[in-house]
Protein backbone atom coordinates (compact mmCIF):
# COMPACT_ATOMS: atom_id res chain seq x y z
CA UNK A 1 0.00 0.00 0.00
CA UNK A 2 1.57 3.27 -1.07
CA UNK A 3 1.40 6.30 1.16
CA UNK A 4 0.31 8.39 -1.80
CA UNK A 5 -3.48 8.23 -1.37
CA UNK A 6 -5.07 9.75 -4.47
CA UNK A 7 -8.74 10.67 -4.27
CA UNK A 8 -10.95 11.73 -7.14
CA UNK A 9 -11.37 15.47 -7.58
CA UNK A 10 -15.04 15.44 -6.61
CA UNK A 11 -14.45 13.26 -3.54
CA UNK A 12 -11.49 15.34 -2.40
CA UNK A 13 -13.34 18.62 -2.83
CA UNK A 14 -16.40 17.30 -1.03
CA UNK A 15 -14.31 15.88 1.83
CA UNK A 16 -12.68 19.25 2.39
CA UNK A 17 -15.93 21.19 2.04
CA UNK A 18 -14.64 22.88 -1.08
CA UNK A 19 -17.11 21.60 -3.65
CA UNK A 20 -19.06 24.84 -3.63
CA UNK A 21 -15.96 27.00 -4.13
CA UNK A 22 -13.79 24.87 -6.39
CA UNK A 23 -15.89 23.46 -9.20
CA UNK A 24 -14.79 21.26 -12.03
CA UNK A 25 -14.61 23.49 -15.10
CA UNK A 26 -14.93 22.82 -18.80
CA UNK A 27 -11.88 23.02 -21.00
CA UNK A 28 -11.80 26.34 -22.91
CA UNK A 29 -11.51 26.51 -26.67
CA UNK A 30 -7.85 26.17 -27.62
CA UNK A 31 -6.65 27.80 -30.81
CA UNK A 32 -3.58 29.78 -31.82
CA UNK A 33 -5.33 33.04 -32.51
CA UNK A 34 -3.72 36.46 -32.99
CA UNK A 35 -4.88 37.29 -29.47
CA UNK A 36 -3.15 34.22 -28.01
CA UNK A 37 -0.02 34.98 -30.02
CA UNK A 38 0.10 38.50 -28.59
CA UNK A 39 -0.70 37.31 -25.06
CA UNK A 40 2.17 34.81 -25.06
CA UNK A 41 4.74 36.65 -27.19
CA UNK A 42 6.82 37.75 -24.19
CA UNK A 43 6.96 34.16 -22.96
CA UNK A 44 8.10 32.82 -26.30
CA UNK A 45 10.96 35.33 -26.19
CA UNK A 46 12.32 33.36 -23.22
CA UNK A 47 12.43 30.05 -25.07
CA UNK A 48 12.63 30.87 -28.77
CA UNK A 49 16.19 29.59 -29.11
CA UNK A 50 15.26 26.20 -27.58
CA UNK A 51 11.60 25.77 -28.70
CA UNK A 52 11.29 25.71 -32.51
CA UNK A 53 8.81 28.19 -34.04
CA UNK A 54 6.84 25.31 -35.53
CA UNK A 55 6.06 24.01 -32.01
CA UNK A 56 4.95 27.27 -30.40
CA UNK A 57 1.46 27.40 -32.00
CA UNK A 58 0.71 24.13 -30.21
CA UNK A 59 2.08 25.26 -26.84
CA UNK A 60 0.80 28.84 -26.80
CA UNK A 61 -2.96 28.17 -26.39
CA UNK A 62 -2.24 25.91 -23.41
CA UNK A 63 0.18 28.43 -21.92
CA UNK A 64 -2.41 31.20 -22.19
CA UNK A 65 -5.22 29.06 -20.77
CA UNK A 66 -3.12 27.76 -17.86
CA UNK A 67 -1.88 31.21 -16.90
CA UNK A 68 -5.42 32.56 -16.86
CA UNK A 69 -6.87 29.61 -14.97
CA UNK A 70 -4.21 29.44 -12.25
CA UNK A 71 -5.09 33.02 -11.28
CA UNK A 72 -8.77 32.16 -11.17
CA UNK A 73 -8.07 29.10 -9.02
CA UNK A 74 -5.61 30.85 -6.72
CA UNK A 75 -3.06 28.22 -7.71
CA UNK A 76 0.71 28.13 -7.91
CA UNK A 77 2.53 25.88 -10.40
CA UNK A 78 5.81 24.30 -9.39
CA UNK A 79 8.29 23.10 -12.01
CA UNK A 80 11.30 20.95 -11.26
CA UNK A 81 14.46 21.63 -13.24
CA UNK A 82 13.76 18.52 -15.36
CA UNK A 83 10.44 19.81 -16.69
CA UNK A 84 10.26 20.77 -20.36
CA UNK A 85 11.09 24.40 -21.30
CA UNK A 86 7.52 25.41 -22.14
CA UNK A 87 6.44 24.37 -18.62
CA UNK A 88 9.51 25.59 -16.74
CA UNK A 89 9.73 28.98 -18.46
CA UNK A 90 6.16 29.75 -19.49
CA UNK A 91 3.65 28.59 -16.84
CA UNK A 92 5.67 27.85 -13.68
CA UNK A 93 5.55 30.25 -10.74
CA UNK A 94 8.28 28.49 -8.76
CA UNK A 95 11.21 26.56 -10.26
CA UNK A 96 14.06 24.62 -8.72
CA UNK A 97 14.90 21.29 -7.11
CA UNK A 98 12.31 19.23 -5.25
CA UNK A 99 12.82 20.52 -1.70
CA UNK A 100 13.27 24.13 -2.81
CA UNK A 101 9.95 23.94 -4.66
CA UNK A 102 8.10 22.64 -1.62
CA UNK A 103 9.63 25.21 0.74
CA UNK A 104 8.88 28.17 -1.52
CA UNK A 105 5.34 26.96 -2.28
CA UNK A 106 4.63 26.79 1.46
CA UNK A 107 5.40 30.51 1.73
CA UNK A 108 2.86 31.53 -0.91
CA UNK A 109 -0.77 32.47 -0.35
CA UNK A 110 -1.88 29.95 -2.96
CA UNK A 111 -4.72 27.60 -2.06
CA UNK A 112 -3.72 25.04 -4.67
CA UNK A 113 -0.29 23.66 -5.62
CA UNK A 114 0.14 21.97 -8.99
CA UNK A 115 3.28 19.84 -8.93
CA UNK A 116 5.29 19.85 -12.13
CA UNK A 117 7.34 16.88 -11.05
CA UNK A 118 6.93 13.34 -9.71
CA UNK A 119 5.08 11.61 -6.86
CA UNK A 120 7.60 12.05 -4.08
CA UNK A 121 7.86 15.77 -4.87
CA UNK A 122 4.09 16.15 -4.62
CA UNK A 123 4.18 14.37 -1.27
CA UNK A 124 6.94 16.67 -0.01
CA UNK A 125 4.87 19.68 -1.05
CA UNK A 126 1.91 18.26 0.88
CA UNK A 127 4.09 17.63 3.95
CA UNK A 128 5.19 21.27 4.03
CA UNK A 129 1.78 22.67 3.02
CA UNK A 130 -0.76 20.36 4.71
CA UNK A 131 -3.50 23.00 4.50
CA UNK A 132 -3.18 23.40 0.73
CA UNK A 133 -4.64 21.25 -2.04
CA UNK A 134 -1.73 19.55 -3.83
CA UNK A 135 -2.37 18.22 -7.33
CA UNK A 136 -0.22 16.01 -9.53
CA UNK A 137 -1.29 16.03 -13.19
CA UNK A 138 -0.33 12.40 -13.91
CA UNK A 139 -0.58 9.51 -11.45
CA UNK A 140 2.11 7.56 -13.30
CA UNK A 141 4.79 10.21 -12.80
CA UNK A 142 6.90 8.06 -10.50
CA UNK A 143 10.62 7.77 -9.78
CA UNK A 144 12.89 4.75 -10.10
CA UNK A 145 15.00 5.93 -7.17
CA UNK A 146 12.11 6.64 -4.79
CA UNK A 147 10.43 3.37 -5.73
CA UNK A 148 13.57 1.33 -4.97
CA UNK A 149 12.80 1.32 -1.23
CA UNK A 150 9.75 1.10 1.03
CA UNK A 151 9.01 1.86 4.66
CA UNK A 152 9.14 -1.89 5.38
CA UNK A 153 12.65 -2.00 3.90
CA UNK A 154 13.78 0.71 6.32
CA UNK A 155 12.32 -1.17 9.25
CA UNK A 156 14.23 -4.30 8.20
CA UNK A 157 17.44 -2.25 7.96
CA UNK A 158 16.92 -1.02 11.52
CA UNK A 159 16.54 -4.61 12.69
CA UNK A 160 19.74 -5.61 10.89
CA UNK A 161 21.69 -2.58 12.19
CA UNK A 162 20.23 -1.75 15.62
CA UNK A 163 21.13 1.70 16.88
CA UNK A 164 22.53 2.93 13.56
CA UNK A 165 20.75 6.14 12.43
CA UNK A 166 19.12 6.25 9.02
CA UNK A 167 19.53 9.16 6.61
CA UNK A 168 17.14 9.39 3.67
CA UNK A 169 17.69 11.37 0.51
CA UNK A 170 14.66 13.62 -0.10
CA UNK A 171 14.04 11.62 -3.29
CA UNK A 172 11.93 9.17 -1.27
CA UNK A 173 8.27 8.62 -0.49
CA UNK A 174 6.57 9.99 2.62
CA UNK A 175 6.32 6.39 3.80
CA UNK A 176 10.12 6.12 3.82
CA UNK A 177 10.65 9.59 5.30
CA UNK A 178 8.41 8.56 8.20
CA UNK A 179 10.75 5.68 9.09
CA UNK A 180 14.11 7.51 9.07
CA UNK A 181 15.90 9.82 11.48
CA UNK A 182 16.61 12.71 9.13
CA UNK A 183 16.49 13.65 5.45
CA UNK A 184 19.17 15.21 3.28
CA UNK A 185 19.63 16.74 -0.16
CA UNK A 186 22.56 16.20 -2.48
CA UNK A 187 23.85 19.62 -1.40
CA UNK A 188 23.80 19.02 2.36
CA UNK A 189 24.23 15.23 2.59
CA UNK A 190 27.75 15.39 4.04
CA UNK A 191 26.70 17.99 6.62
CA UNK A 192 23.66 15.92 7.64
CA UNK A 193 25.67 12.70 7.99
CA UNK A 194 28.36 14.34 10.11
CA UNK A 195 25.79 16.17 12.26
CA UNK A 196 24.66 12.87 13.76
CA UNK A 197 27.93 12.46 15.66
CA UNK A 198 28.24 8.72 15.02
CA UNK A 199 30.79 6.40 13.41
CA UNK A 200 28.42 4.96 10.81
CA UNK A 201 25.03 5.63 9.27
CA UNK A 202 22.57 3.90 6.99
CA UNK A 203 22.03 5.93 3.82
CA UNK A 204 19.02 5.36 1.57
CA UNK A 205 18.20 4.95 -1.23
CA UNK A 206 20.86 6.24 -3.71
CA UNK A 207 24.00 4.10 -3.77
CA UNK A 208 25.93 6.59 -5.91
CA UNK A 209 25.15 9.61 -3.77
CA UNK A 210 26.18 7.44 -0.81
CA UNK A 211 29.53 6.70 -2.46
CA UNK A 212 30.04 10.38 -3.17
CA UNK A 213 29.29 11.25 0.47
CA UNK A 214 31.67 8.49 1.61
CA UNK A 215 34.46 10.15 -0.39
CA UNK A 216 33.90 13.35 1.61
CA UNK A 217 33.60 12.02 5.17
CA UNK A 218 35.20 9.57 7.61
CA UNK A 219 31.76 8.36 8.76
CA UNK A 220 31.13 4.84 7.49
CA UNK A 221 28.24 4.84 5.02
CA UNK A 222 26.11 1.71 4.73
CA UNK A 223 24.25 2.22 1.47
CA UNK A 224 21.00 0.96 0.01
CA UNK A 225 21.41 -0.10 -3.62
CA UNK A 226 18.94 2.19 -5.35
CA UNK A 227 19.76 4.42 -8.31
CA UNK A 228 18.28 7.06 -10.59
CA UNK A 229 17.67 5.52 -13.99
CA UNK A 230 18.72 8.77 -15.70
CA UNK A 231 22.04 9.32 -13.93
CA UNK A 232 23.18 5.71 -13.77
CA UNK A 233 23.15 5.47 -17.59
CA UNK A 234 26.08 7.88 -17.94
CA UNK A 235 29.58 6.38 -18.11
CA UNK A 236 33.10 7.70 -17.67
CA UNK A 237 34.05 6.37 -21.09
CA UNK A 238 31.26 8.41 -22.68
CA UNK A 239 32.55 11.58 -21.04
CA UNK A 240 36.14 10.88 -22.08
CA UNK A 241 35.00 10.79 -25.70
CA UNK A 242 33.44 14.25 -25.31
CA UNK A 243 36.65 15.51 -23.73
CA UNK A 244 38.79 14.04 -26.52
CA UNK A 245 36.57 15.71 -29.13
CA UNK A 246 36.95 19.09 -27.38
CA UNK A 247 39.46 19.46 -24.50
CA UNK A 248 37.99 22.88 -23.62
CA UNK A 249 34.62 21.44 -22.57
CA UNK A 250 33.61 21.75 -18.92
CA UNK A 251 31.90 18.63 -17.56
CA UNK A 252 29.44 19.15 -14.70
CA UNK A 253 28.05 16.07 -12.93
CA UNK A 254 25.35 15.35 -10.37
CA UNK A 255 26.43 13.15 -7.41
CA UNK A 256 23.71 10.64 -8.34
CA UNK A 257 26.07 9.60 -11.15
CA UNK A 258 28.40 6.56 -10.87
CA UNK A 259 31.92 7.14 -9.50
CA UNK A 260 33.65 6.79 -12.89
CA UNK A 261 31.50 9.67 -14.17
CA UNK A 262 32.29 11.88 -11.19
CA UNK A 263 35.98 11.12 -11.67
CA UNK A 264 35.80 12.63 -15.18
CA UNK A 265 33.89 15.75 -14.13
CA UNK A 266 35.35 19.21 -13.60
CA UNK A 267 32.62 19.93 -11.06
CA UNK A 268 30.22 17.74 -9.08
CA UNK A 269 27.33 19.26 -7.18
CA UNK A 270 23.64 19.54 -6.48
CA UNK A 271 21.20 20.74 -9.12
CA UNK A 272 21.51 24.32 -7.87
CA UNK A 273 25.29 24.03 -7.73
CA UNK A 274 25.41 22.68 -11.28
CA UNK A 275 23.30 25.56 -12.54
CA UNK A 276 25.47 28.19 -10.85
CA UNK A 277 28.67 26.60 -12.16
CA UNK A 278 27.28 26.35 -15.69
CA UNK A 279 26.16 29.98 -15.77
CA UNK A 280 29.65 31.05 -14.68
CA UNK A 281 31.20 29.51 -17.82
CA UNK A 282 30.53 32.59 -19.96
CA UNK A 283 31.40 31.96 -23.57
CA UNK A 284 32.43 28.38 -22.80
CA UNK A 285 31.15 24.96 -23.70
CA UNK A 286 29.43 22.94 -20.99
CA UNK A 287 28.21 19.37 -20.67
CA UNK A 288 25.61 18.89 -17.93
CA UNK A 289 25.63 15.24 -16.85
CA UNK A 290 22.01 15.09 -15.75
CA UNK A 291 18.49 15.06 -17.19
CA UNK A 292 18.36 16.62 -20.65
CA UNK A 293 15.68 19.26 -20.08
CA UNK A 294 17.75 20.90 -17.37
CA UNK A 295 20.29 21.97 -20.00
CA UNK A 296 17.44 23.49 -22.04
CA UNK A 297 16.16 25.40 -19.03
CA UNK A 298 19.57 26.71 -18.01
CA UNK A 299 20.28 27.64 -21.63
CA UNK A 300 17.19 29.87 -21.62
CA UNK A 301 18.91 32.21 -19.14
CA UNK A 302 22.56 31.56 -20.08
CA UNK A 303 22.56 32.38 -23.75
CA UNK A 304 26.33 32.94 -23.85
CA UNK A 305 27.08 29.35 -22.79
CA UNK A 306 27.14 26.55 -25.36
CA UNK A 307 25.47 23.42 -24.00
CA UNK A 308 26.42 19.97 -25.25
CA UNK A 309 23.59 17.55 -24.51
CA UNK A 310 24.26 13.86 -23.88
CA UNK A 311 20.50 13.86 -23.34
CA UNK A 312 19.21 11.17 -21.00
CA UNK A 313 15.52 11.91 -20.52
CA UNK A 314 13.49 11.03 -17.43
CA UNK A 315 10.38 9.25 -18.73
CA UNK A 316 8.51 10.00 -15.48
CA UNK A 317 9.13 13.75 -15.60
CA UNK A 318 8.01 13.81 -19.21
CA UNK A 319 4.57 12.52 -18.21
CA UNK A 320 3.83 16.05 -17.01
CA UNK A 321 2.69 18.10 -20.01
CA UNK A 322 0.85 21.36 -20.64
CA UNK A 323 -2.42 19.57 -21.53
CA UNK A 324 -2.25 17.55 -18.31
CA UNK A 325 -1.52 20.64 -16.22
CA UNK A 326 -4.54 22.36 -17.74
CA UNK A 327 -6.77 19.35 -17.08
CA UNK A 328 -5.46 19.14 -13.51
CA UNK A 329 -6.47 22.75 -12.87
CA UNK A 330 -9.84 22.30 -14.55
CA UNK A 331 -10.86 19.06 -12.82
CA UNK A 332 -8.79 19.36 -9.59
CA UNK A 333 -7.06 16.05 -10.23
CA UNK A 334 -5.21 14.27 -8.87
CA UNK A 335 -5.16 15.31 -5.22
CA UNK A 336 -2.41 14.08 -2.94
CA UNK A 337 -3.37 13.04 0.59
CA UNK A 338 -1.04 11.59 3.24
CA UNK A 339 -2.50 9.94 6.38
CA UNK A 340 -1.94 12.30 9.32
CA UNK A 341 0.01 9.89 11.52
CA UNK A 342 2.37 9.17 8.63
CA UNK A 343 2.64 12.83 7.70
CA UNK A 344 3.64 13.86 11.23
CA UNK A 345 6.57 11.45 11.27
CA UNK A 346 7.64 12.19 7.70
CA UNK A 347 7.46 15.94 8.28
CA UNK A 348 9.65 15.57 11.36
CA UNK A 349 12.54 14.04 9.38
CA UNK A 350 12.36 16.84 6.80
CA UNK A 351 12.16 19.56 9.45
CA UNK A 352 15.19 18.14 11.28
CA UNK A 353 17.21 18.62 8.12
CA UNK A 354 15.83 22.10 7.45
CA UNK A 355 16.53 23.24 11.02
CA UNK A 356 20.05 21.84 10.85
CA UNK A 357 21.00 23.42 7.53
CA UNK A 358 19.44 26.78 8.37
Amino acid sequence: MTSLDIASAAQAAQAKGLSGNLKVLERPALAYTPEVAAETAHLYERVKHIVPPVEWPFHAPYVAAINRLKKERGAVILAHNYQTPEIYNCVADVVGDSLQLAKLAAKTDAKIIVQGGVHFMAETSKLLSPEKMVLIPDLKAGCSLAESITGADVRRLREAYPGVPVVAYVNTSAEVKAEVDICCTSANAVQVVESLGVDRVLFVPDQYLAKYVQSKTKVQIIAWHGACEVHERFTGEELRRYREADPSIRIIAHPECPPDVIAEADFTGSTAGMIDYAKAQKGGKVLLVTECSMADNVAASAKDVEFVRPCNLCPHMKRITLPKILDSLLTLTHQVEIPEELAVRARRSVERMVNLTQ
